[in-house]
């Protein structure tokens, strides 16, 4: 087992002249949840793509299941798993058909049986033979990470699992995502809602102006703000007001 799930040094990504990420360091625990916090435009997505061998940093290292991205993207892929933003269900297809489709992509044995599965361990059983187009927002949401579990990877991004579910799906997904580390698997997720990072997270981090600006527990978050702050941010929990508090601007009256 490698001491880390995930290694970053300085990591750089510009386009063109727009300066993405500024020096990004962190790492992540092997069975924790890693929350990676920030709002829209942020640099999140790119981080990820970085990490999954999507895209090539300009500068900086990362190391993910003891491989270097840049050296050994294949080893990467194999050892990890990607959901949210780049969902690969397939509408036409059943939840069965899209778990099995990707059980032989992934050149499983026993497909069925991993389809079979995993569709009752996410309570998918009974929507199993009818066509994804027909399932609701957090049946999807579900089916996406089951087919993200098919050949059990060390290591699971969600990037914004919940971005558009209404409140109960929320709560089924966070369920889902607690149980995956219960079980050994590492997460990795963004998220642009605090809450969601409060419920579920070992460690966050705060990703703004492409750089990490506060790395630690929930606990260690808290300490940063100045007592009053942590009351108004706990009755109305934007990213906004936390961004503020850590960076020290106060909000304009």
């Amino acid at each position: 087992m490698h001491n880390q799930a995930i290694q970053v040094k300085g990591l750089q990504k510009s386009f063109k002249q727009l300066h993405v990420l500024r020096g990004v360091d962190f790492e992540v625990k092997p069975g924790s949840i890693f929350a990676l916090l920030g709002s829209n435009g942020a640099g999140k997505t790119t981080i990820v793509k970085i990490l999954t061998t999507l895209l090539k940093p300009d500068s900086g290292t990362a190391v993910v299941n003891g491989f270097e991205v840049g050296a050994n993207p294949d080893s990467v892929r194999q050892s990890i798993s990607l959901t949210g933003q780049f969902a690969a269900v397939d509408e036409i297809l059943t939840g069965r058909e899209n778990l099995v489709m990707i059980a032989r992509l992934r050149h499983l044995k026993n497909a069925r049986q991993v389809a079979d599965d995993l569709l009752n361990r996410f309570g998918l059983t009974d929507a199993a033979d009818r066509s994804v187009a027909t399932y609701s927002g957090g049946m999807r949401r579900r089916l996406d990470i089951a087919m993200s579990l098919v050949g059990q990877p060390q290591l699971i991004f969600l990037d914004e699992p919940t971005t558009g579910l209404d409140p109960e799906a929320r709560l089924e997904v966070w369920k889902m995502i607690r149980e995956l580390a219960h079980n050994g698997t590492t997460v990795f997720l963004t998220t642009q809602y605090l809450e969601e990072a409060e419920q579920l997270a070992d460690r966050i981090a705060i990703l703004h102006e492409g750089k990490i600006i506060a790395n630690g527990t929930l606990e260690d978050l808290k300490r940063m703000f100045p007592p009053a702050t942590v009351e108004y941010v706990e009755k109305q929990p934007t990213l906004e007001e936390i961004f503020l508090a850590i960076i020290g601007k106060k909000e304009k009256p």
